[in-house]
């Protein structure tokens, strides 16, 4: 009974054949950030049946305004594992394996090759995010990724389209044109915003300066390795993951994605 009445509004809404789809789905999202976690917790309330959760991120104080796993008592511990724990308690039944692992060519086989149904690029480190859309292409993975959602507050400039297609954001236009030196004109789905880069605060970034990040000396991407740490709010990134997870229901229901 409770199984049944846990995902009655979705039946309502897909039938029992989309629920028999989803629940039978395997997806994985590179990435538990602003972007991801959101994601992540959609695809668990959309009834998928089985979830890869790649991230080697422990979750800072500095998250708090953006990711959905971090709150007080979560500062520290790694995102995989917290965002497992909500999905379990979302639904028992929902096979979740967390990976906290940093995504690179040396472990892409290995984390590639377990059968996913769709793959979703949440990273924001640009030469993981390049490998990950090229090995997916080459792979044949239906794959939806994040462009830039940081230093961006207009949710009604959030937009979907072909990587090709993309305008004004800077990071899908980095992207795209590495992409083509790879051979992938396009063909990738993505996420992105119209709304013009805004301008960095003159204020100090605590993170470049001083990384208070948990166990920082066990990270493989420190605070203090980055030229520049960008602002974010409350909104894009999630709304980003939100859109990455209907895009990615509606293609594993057959519908367009």
């Amino acid at each position: 009974m409770s199984a049944e009445h846990r995902f009655s509004r979705l039946d309502l809404l897909v039938g029992k054949e989309g629920l028999a789809r989803l629940g039978s789905a395997s997806v994985a999202v590179f990435g538990v950030g602003g972007v991801g976690s959101y994601a992540v917790e959609a695809l668990a309330r959309g009834g998928v049946g089985r979830l890869t959760l790649v991230d080697f991120d422990d979750i800072c104080l500095t998250n708090v305004n953006r990711q959905l796993h971090a709150l007080e008592g979560t500062i520290g511990r790694a995102k995989v594992q917290v965002m497992a724990e909500r999905c379990r308690a979302i639904n028992p039944k929902l096979q979740v394996e967390p990976i906290k692992a940093f995504y690179a060519a040396d472990n892409a086989a290995e984390l590639l090759d377990r059968g996913y149904d769709y793959v979703l690029d949440c990273i924001d480190h640009i030469t993981a995010k390049l490998h990950l859309l090229q090995s997916c292409t080459e792979r044949g993975l239906p794959v939806i990724s994040s462009m830039g959602a940081a230093n961006k507050l207009d949710p009604t400039q959030v937009k979907v389209a072909d990587l090709a297609h993309t305008r004004t954001c800077r990071l899908a236009r980095i992207i795209r044109k590495e992409l083509r030196r790879r051979g992938i004109p396009g063909g990738i789905r993505v996420v992105y915003s119209t709304e013009e880069f805004r301008p960095l605060s003159p204020a100090a970034a605590v993170c470049a300066d001083n990384c208070i990040c948990p166990n920082q000396q066990d990270q493989a991407w420190r605070c203090t390795d980055r030229r520049v740490i960008l602002g974010s709010s409350s909104v894009i990134p999630p709304l980003f993951g939100l859109t990455m997870a209907g895009e990615v229901l509606r293609a594993l229901l057959g519908e367009a994605g």
